[in-house]
């Protein structure tokens, strides 16, 4: 099963809808869905390297985009905006703690956390329920979600060729590592959003 999902994502990549698909993944992740659009911007830098930089600046212009939706969640649409934190492990904190954790880490948060595997949604959400500045929010976005595309492209541009036959060899253990990376974002955002509501 994992072969064949395999194969359908690389023979995805090379095709003429890959970018469409990239581009709807990239805004979906950012304010509701659960997949990082890196799972797709990979293969389809090792399927065509010499677009490496153009699917990353798709994706990261998608995502900033999908992150103003986030936002909007957060700030006009609370109530949905706070179900979808506790389902993404962002918890039931109320409104008041979120805009106090945005007081003590403000842009430090959007920068950091966009970087980092926790799901991006919880930034965009949570940057809406805090009520924060939204000329610099997207301005964050823009350059924490290039900074990660295009280190992605760059890596998988540099060595994917070479890496491709050991991830085709050992394709179970990068799937784990993976999975393993997402629940690790999780968790983070998890213990990371209580202590900074503990912290008000």
């Amino acid at each position: 099963m994992l072969r064949r999902l395999y194969d359908w994502m690389m023979n995805l990549a090379a095709s003429r809808r890959a970018p469409w698909g990239l581009g709807v993944l990239s805004f979906a992740e950012a304010s509701f869905f659960p997949i990082p659009p890196d799972v797709m911007l990979a293969p389809m830098v090792l399927a065509k390297p010499e677009r490496a930089y153009a699917y990353a600046a798709l994706c990261t212009l998608a995502s900033v985009l999908g992150g103003a939706l986030g936002y909007y969640i957060g700030y006009e649409l609370t109530g949905l905006g706070q179900q979808i934190l506790a389902i993404t492990g962002g918890g039931k904190d109320s409104m008041a703690q979120y805009q106090c954790w945005y007081a003590q880490y403000g842009l430090g948060v959007i920068l950091i956390k966009g970087l980092t595997p926790i799901p991006y949604k919880l930034v965009t959400i949570a940057s809406g329920i805090a009520h924060f500045s939204f000329p610099v929010f997207m301005a964050a976005s823009l350059v924490t979600r290039g900074a990660r595309f295009f280190l992605v492209a760059a890596v998988v541009k540099r060595f994917g060729p070479a890496m491709l036959p050991v991830i085709e060899r050992r394709l179970m253990a990068f799937a784990v590592g993976l999975i393993a990376l997402l629940v690790v974002g999780l968790v983070l955002s998890h213990y990371l959003g209580h202590g900074a509501a503990a912290a008000c």
